[in-house]
């Protein structure tokens, strides 16, 4: 069979709504400054859909060490991966910053974090080595799993029963060869549903059975613990993150993640992690700019205070208004709906059009097969206002729910 008509008979499972989706469920256009508020088809938004957390992005401050950034070094330097060309002083600034921040001997500053996960976890294994991971990781951790040649055992989501039936299996193949280690990996946030990853538990389990531990805190760094360090300060288990990762493009609002660690282990990762070896280091500009964008996470606790106020406000408001949120207990806000994709698109639009609220629509493959969410993302920069204005929103469609205007709707545009 010709490959192209293979893939035009198959789209994959979000490319089958391309035609009635591009450009407004997927892949929509917001124009303006980031913030609270953005503009959609002509209209002004209040947008939940950004993960701007602390609203960093738009700090004029931030701003002005960007511009400058920008016009000092421009785009390019430096050239080269960091191994051969492309190692500054202002890379190692930002590393020896970053692990006083989280409490590690060590840390390594990665160009993207997609590729950077994917290349450490890659990096980590041999094809003996034995893997054990929370069922409903990020993409970027299942492709690199995909890329492991060795055994990988997924545990039932934050699910500390089956968590030990799954170590108590991989025994069993560590046992088949002398080199073989075994890996756990979790995320500190669940970046979809909201819930913090089982740190403390996981944690508690390494000495009986021999296991390192891993821990992708995209949405946890910058937002939890006391000092904002992520997860593992919120829950008291940074000293037993092996390795830690994060990325700048959550609280951060920028480009660019890091890997931190014991020195031996991030060395050797500097040495052997291909997405750095085999690409271009992170630009200066952003390096800079990210320099001060720690700088203001760290000594700004007011935007963090102001970000748990409207987390708490939204929440509760939803919660108020009869929707079913989880079991989240992180900035990221799940509304889980039932019925057809195509109900959930009719709820969207009328929220958009008619309410001026944006938030995006989750389905499989981003979630598991038969689960429906809206996913809010509250950020510092919101106000009363665009809380008050979206809990109003949510309290009209739930109405409208009930009495399956969606459904009738749903079933009119199919016909």
């Amino acid at each position: 069979m010709d490959l192209f008509k293979k893939i035009e008979r198959n789209f994959g499972p979000l490319g089958m709504y391309q035609q009635q989706a591009e450009g407004y469920f997927i892949f929509p256009h917001l124009k303006g400054e980031l913030g609270n508020r953005m503009e959609f088809n002509g209209e002004e938004m209040v947008i939940w859909s950004i993960n701007n957390y602390l609203g960093l992005g738009n700090l004029p401050e931030v701003r002005e060490a960007d511009t400058k950034a920008s016009a000092n070094w421009g785009q390019a330097y430096p050239m080269g991966s960091r191994m051969m060309s492309g190692e500054t002083e202002l890379h190692n600034k930002l590393e020896a910053e970053l692990s006083e921040f989280v409490g590690k001997e060590s840390t390594f500053v990665l160009n993207y974090g997609y590729q950077g996960i994917m290349s450490t976890i890659d990096s980590l294994l041999g094809r003996h080595d034995v893997v054990v991971y929370d069922s409903e990781c990020h993409a970027c951790i299942m492709d690199a799993l995909r890329m492991h040649n060795g055994k990988s055992l997924a545990y039932k989501h934050n699910d500390m029963e089956d968590f030990e039936r799954q170590l108590g299996r991989a025994q069993k193949f560590l046992s088949k060869s002398d080199d073989a280690g075994l890996l756990v990996i979790s995320e500190g946030v669940f970046g979809m549903k909201g819930d913090q990853g089982k740190l403390k538990e996981i944690a508690a389990l390494k000495e009986e059975y021999g296991f390192r531990f891993l821990v992708d805190d995209a949405h946890g760094f910058g937002t939890l613990g006391e000092t904002g360090a992520g997860a593992g300060e919120e829950q008291d288990v940074m000293d037993e993150i092996d390795v830690y990762f994060a990325t700048f493009a959550k609280s951060m609002a920028s480009i660019g993640a890091f890997i931190a660690g014991d020195k031996m282990i991030i060395d050797y990762l500097k040495y052997n992690m291909r997405s750095q070896m085999f690409a271009k280091s992170l630009p200066m500009a952003f390096v800079e700019g990210n320099l001060k964008r720690l700088e203001l996470l760290k000594k700004r606790d007011d935007l963090r205070e102001k970000l748990w106020k409207n987390v708490k406000n939204l929440q509760n408001g939803l919660r108020e208004a009869g929707f079913e949120i989880g079991v989240t207990n992180s900035c990221v806000t799940p509304v889980f709906l039932s019925g057809s994709v195509e109900e959930a698109m009719a709820l969207v639009k009328d929220m958009r059009d008619n309410h001026k609220v944006f938030c995006s629509i989750v389905i499989y493959p981003v979630i598991p097969k038969g689960e429906i969410i809206l996913r809010l993302i509250p950020t510092a920069d919101h106000t009363l206002e665009d809380i008050e204005l979206t809990i109003k929103a949510f309290s009209d469609v739930a109405e409208k729910l009930n009495r399956g205007v969606y459904k009738e709707l749903a079933e009119e545009h199919k016909s």
